[in-house]
């Protein structure tokens, strides 16, 4: 008897010991297309968020949280690197998957975050929607990831039976018998995850392509928002199916008694894109695909119960390539670890990513960054201590002092031109850093199936001395790729916009609808 004792003790001692060496779990959420007003602790009236609020409440709420770019991949480019996307030439979205260049995606020199933490050990699963590398050897499961459900390109329908031309794959393999609503889908995928890994250490990334269009909620969503109509009803649902989901996660890491081992970031790809889905980014200026505050100044919590304070405002400025090094931090992985598998290399890169923790748990005072750089193409932005360089294209380059101005309102290049050479001054020596874009933005207007960019007598891409009508029926001819008089929601190039083209509810688009949508949208002005 005092044997079996002797080793019963000798047995919880190592399990004690196990647990108190176990690493932490990470997950990380990523909503698509959220404004800086869309969550209720960030101001939001109509549509509660109280799971999502719950981070900010168990954790930290940042006021001043920016995603790298103001569009998708990018944006998502630069959270699986922890650099600037720039560095390695990764500036712009793809367009739809079978009009991108054929280099697109990211590079295999570039290791991921996902790949950082499978070698130290750590269950990796993605969930969602992917974005950067549609090519053999660039997709998640090639990436890090053990598993991944979800889809690779930019947007597809969120029903159950509905065409789409992205298709739902596990693991690199088509997904033919999903019957639930996609973002249902993905929470359950997502905790059928952690179940299945709970004897380890888990890497979670629940890339939701909620809220981007095209704008669907099934009914028992809709029901919850009785109140609201048209565009903001289906928003609303939207908002509150990843809110349910956010919770699914949460209610399991509470279930496997992990809650106080799990670090936990929410932020959003980009600002929302007001016009298209009632995406508010109040009190900020601008939207999606613009570097003014409003569209890259998102949403951004983090939760780490036990190890991080709770209900606190943090107002210095962060990244989203900061969840990649305070994930690393946190799982104590060194940076140089190393590089994916089939890469020999004598340097590893650098992080841009600055690791939070000891900011937020006051070990280390100051700011994480004192700039920041955003940039596609000819546009570009530079936020320094509390002063803001936005040059977008075609434009004079602006200066504000966000302090005074958060809403972006009082341009003071003219009466600061000491301030503004000193931002562009800034500016250029970050360039010294980064490459050119690899490619652009291909669809059909400019490239054909394939990736292979048109000539300039073949693309058609409007001309300014056109007139209106004649520049809609030109790119209605050309997206309509088979040529049916008719586009469906994959074909329509702006598929955010594509609800509400489609006046008639019968999935396709036709140029008197299209033009209609437009003279509406010219008489609104």
């Amino acid at each position: 008897m005092k044997n079996t004792l002797v080793i019963l003790s000798s047995f919880c001692l190592l399990a004690s010991s196990f647990a108190a060496e176990r690493k932490p779990n990470i997950i990380i959420f990523l909503a698509d297309d959220l404004g800086y007003a869309g969550l209720g602790v960030n101001g939001c009236q109509d549509i509660p968020t109280p799971q999502i609020d719950s981070i900010a409440s168990n954790g930290v709420r940042f006021t001043d949280g920016y995603a790298t770019h103001s569009v998708c991949s990018p944006s998502r480019a630069g959270l699986m690197s922890g650099r600037y996307q720039h560095r390695f030439g990764f500036e712009h979205n793809s367009g739809p998957e079978r009009f991108a260049a054929g280099n697109f995606g990211l590079p295999r020199t570039e290791p991921t975050l996902a790949e950082r933490l499978k070698a130290a050990g750590y269950a990796t699963g993605m969930v969602g929607k992917w974005h950067i590398g549609f090519k053999e050897g660039l997709r998640p499961h090639e990436r890090g990831f053990v598993f991944h459900y979800g889809f690779l390109s930019g947007a597809r329908t969120y029903l159950p039976g509905k065409a789409d031309v992205a298709p739902i794959i596990r693991n690199g393999q088509p997904v033919t018998d999903e019957k639930e609503y996609l973002t249902d889908a993905f929470a359950r995928e997502a905790v059928a995850f952690l179940d299945r890994s709970q004897d380890q250490p888990f890497f979670l990334y629940l890339a939701f392509n909620a809220v981007h269009g095209p704008l669907e909620a099934t009914e028992p969503y809709l029901a919850r928002f009785p109140n609201l109509t048209g565009t903001r009803r289906i928003h609303a649902g939207m908002v509150a199916a990843m809110d349910d989901a956010v919770g699914r996660v949460l209610t399991k890491v509470r279930a496997l008694g992990q809650e106080e081992n799990t670090l936990i970031f929410f932020y959003s790809d980009n600002g929302g894109p007001t016009r298209q889905t009632t995406a508010s980014n109040e009190p900020l200026r601008g939207y999606k695909g613009q570097f003014y505050e409003g569209g890259i100044r998102v949403p951004f919590l983090v939760q780490w119960k036990g190890t991080l304070p709770a209900g606190v405002v943090y107002r210095e400025m962060v990244m989203g390539f900061d969840c990649h090094a305070t994930a690393l931090a946190a799982a104590n992985v060194d940076v140089s670890l190393r590089a994916p598998d089939d890469l020999s290399r004598s340097e590893r890169p650098t992080l841009d990513g600055v690791n939070l923790l000891p900011f937020l748990t006051g070990e280390k005072l100051g700011r994480p960054h004192e700039q920041l750089f955003w940039r596609a193409g000819a546009k570009h932005a530079a936020r320094v201590g509390e002063w803001k360089l936005v040059q977008e294209r075609g434009g004079e380059p602006e200066l504000f002092n966000l302090k005074d101005d958060i809403g972006e309102q009082s341009d003071l290049a003219a009466k600061e031109p000491a301030k503004l050479e000193e931002l562009q001054a800034v500016f250029a020596d970050w360039e010294k850093g980064t490459q050119p874009a690899k490619w652009i933005r291909q669809d059909g207007r400019n490239a054909e199936v394939g990736g292979k960019l048109k000539t300039e007598s073949e693309s058609s891409i409007p001309r300014r001395r056109t007139p209106i009508a004649g520049r809609i029926a030109e790119v209605f001819r050309n997206a309509d790729t088979n040529n049916d008089g008719k586009l469906s929601r994959d074909e329509y190039l702006q598929p955010g916009d594509f609800d509400a083209v489609d006046t008639d509810k019968d999935g396709f688009a036709t140029l008197e609808e299209v033009r209609g949508y437009y003279q509406q949208r010219r008489g609104t002005r």
